[in-house]
């Protein structure tokens, strides 16, 4: 059965006449008429009486006039969603970026950056958890972006001739400690050569490589209390007072102000990241394209000095 069979039906059903209604359909009265026969044939009965004049429908043809127009209706709705969602896939962009990044640094640039390519629809995928989960999304296809922090010590593996990048912004990642009652560091990297308690990151996310590469054979004696994922975690048990942990200055700005936490080390211990944005090359959507161009590259900048 096709779908205009169905329309031919209920422009017939309207006029009870089979010349108009071939106008209406902006067919011949011939293939209009036949067109009303194979929709006939297809259900199997009558639902036009052609015996009378003017035409008028059988019993059957009043009962199928409410069918065929949800039918209609149904199917209309459905096509109108897909090609909605259709357009709006066309449009969306979709990133996969380290949970600090996500909603530090992420929300503001992307607005800054979306209001020179609207209208455009984005997606942010959660962090995997891991550098190579995150990689993989990229990689697979999984994300349009993968947005995360860089450092050489945590080589991301991707092949330049099929992935480019673009540094998009720096960041200072602090060691940071709760004060003490004077304003001091309650906890402090290489105080009089004593342990210090230290909050750190599970060996698999981008931190736990990080520091544990960086500082394999720096780290002074310490004694590990806790280890978590996410640096607003660690951020959380800094400011309760447990230990030493190393996070991103965006997410302590406030802190580091107020005096609610102090840096528990001195700052050759701070670690500089770049933040950065990869793409697939042979991802070359239009709305990808478009966003890339009008990323600037940050690479040679000096504004993380």
């Amino acid at each position: 059965m096709e779908i205009k069979w169905v329309e031919d039906f209920l422009a017939l059903a309207h006029t009870l006449n089979f010349s108009k209604a071939a106008d209406e359909r902006h067919v011949t009265q011939s293939a209009f008429s036949r067109r009303i026969k194979q929709l006939e044939t297809w259900l199997g009965t009558t639902l036009i009486d052609r015996a009378t004049y003017p035409s008028r429908l059988t019993e059957a043809g009043e009962k199928f006039i409410p069918i065929a127009q949800e039918t209609l209706k149904s199917l209309y709705q459905v096509r109108h969603g897909f090609q909605a969602n259709q357009t709006l896939e066309a449009q969306t962009i979709s990133f996969i970026a380290l949970h600090t990044l996500s909603f530090t640094f992420f929300p503001p640039w992307l607005k800054e950056i979306s209001d020179a390519v609207a209208p455009v629809f984005t997606r942010l995928r959660p962090d995997s958890g891991s550098v190579e989960g995150n990689v993989n999304a990229l990689v697979d296809g999984d994300c349009d972006f993968l947005l995360t922090y860089v450092h050489p010590s945590v080589p991301l593996l991707l092949d330049a001739s099929e992935f480019d990048y673009k540094v998009v912004g720096f960041e200072q990642i602090i060691p940071i400690s709760a004060p003490d009652a004077d304003g001091n560091p309650l906890h402090m990297v290489g105080r009089d050569e004593q342990p210090f308690d230290y909050i750190g990151y599970e060996k698999s996310s981008f931190f736990g490589h990080l520091l544990s590469e960086l500082f394999a054979l720096k780290m002074p004696e310490h004694r590990l209390v806790h280890e978590g994922s996410m640096s607003i975690g660690l951020k959380g048990m800094s400011i309760a007072g447990w230990g030493v942990a190393w996070v991103p200055h965006s997410l302590i700005a406030e802190e580091l102000a107020n005096g609610q936490l102090v840096q528990g080390a001195d700052p050759s211990w701070n670690i500089p990241l770049e933040i950065r944005l990869y793409r697939s090359r042979n991802n070359q959507r239009g709305v990808i394209e478009k966003f890339w161009n009008r990323l600037p590259d940050l690479r040679n900048s000096s504004d993380h000095n």
